[in-house]
């Protein structure tokens, strides 16, 4: 080592510029690990926000696993909340969110959150790129239950328990829920059945009149999507989704899942988000 070099008259000379030579690698080594890790700090910070809008049935939670892959990967991720009342005052809640967060975003939405994203984004040059996750793509004019319809194949009609409901200003109207008894298979027939049942205990009901309210815009028409298109699907025929998906123009990738694929298959659709927000930056 140089601060044990055997000349007796240097030694601590030696020893002083070893002890220099020391601090200058440490300095050396800090200055090439900030160096290193400063890239990742601004890539990260570059990375677009990632907005996650869950549709009926649902709440945030079911985006846990994708969140839980986006921030491993470095993306800040938000996952709002959705009213599910009505399609407008829905989009504008998610208007107020968009507008809080800063800078480039990517906006996620599965099921009746597609309906409600494709609305919120139409004139936010923010917004990068949509993911529809199982979801509807409406075109102005549309409605999310005239889409379900569109083509064979939902069983959700059979599964739903109506409820009564009484609105803060007074007006009533209908709550929709997915039976319990029914939720697996209907919704998450691939999920563990421990979890599915957590999902149906804890799932939140839609005003049916949000499914007939027609939607005014189209984000997709001028905004880069991708789309997920569920073939297992009970809710959304994968005919429907195809539909709105080539649509779109659409980057589309087909699952054999169920509908509630972001919590079956977290991985994919996350790789999914984050091919569109690599595309977008």
């Amino acid at each position: 080592m140089v601060g044990t070099r055997r000349v007796r008259g240097r030694r601590f000379a030696t020893a002083a510029a070893a002890t220099v030579m020391a601090g200058a690698a440490v300095g050396a080594l800090a200055v090439s690990a900030s160096g290193a890790s400063r890239p990742a700090v601004a890539d990260r910070h570059a990375r677009p926000t990632i907005v996650l809008e869950h549709g009926a049935f649902a709440d945030g939670s079911s985006w846990n696993g994708v969140i839980e892959r986006l921030h491993a990967d470095g993306y800040p991720v938000v996952a709002a909340a959705n009213p599910l009342r009505g399609l407008y005052s829905d989009a504008a809640a998610l208007r107020s969110v968009l507008d809080h967060v800063k800078g480039p975003k990517i906006l996620v939405g599965h099921s009746y959150g597609g309906s409600v994203i494709s609305q919120a984004a139409a004139d936010d040059p923010q917004v990068k790129a949509l993911v529809s996750v199982a979801a509807f793509l409406p075109a102005p004019g549309e409605t999310a239950l005239g889409l379900t319809n569109k083509y064979p194949g939902s069983t959700l009609p059979d599964a739903l328990d109506p409820v009564p409901c009484t609105d803060a200003d007074g007006s009533t109207g209908t709550d929709l829920y997915i039976r319990q008894d029914k939720f697996r298979h209907q919704f998450a027939a691939d999920v563990p059945a421990d979890e599915a049942a957590l999902m149906a205990a804890t799932q939140r009901p839609i005003a049916q009149a949000a499914l007939e309210e027609k939607a005014t815009a189209a984000a997709w028409k001028n905004k880069p999507t991708w789309d997920i298109v569920t073939t297992q699907d009970l809710n959304i025929p994968a005919a429907v989704q195809r539909f709105m998906a080539r649509r779109a123009h659409a980057h589309t990738i087909e699952v054999a899942a169920s509908h509630s694929v972001a919590v079956s298959h977290p991985r994919l659709v996350a790789d999914v988000i984050e091919k569109a927000a690599r595309a977008a930056r």
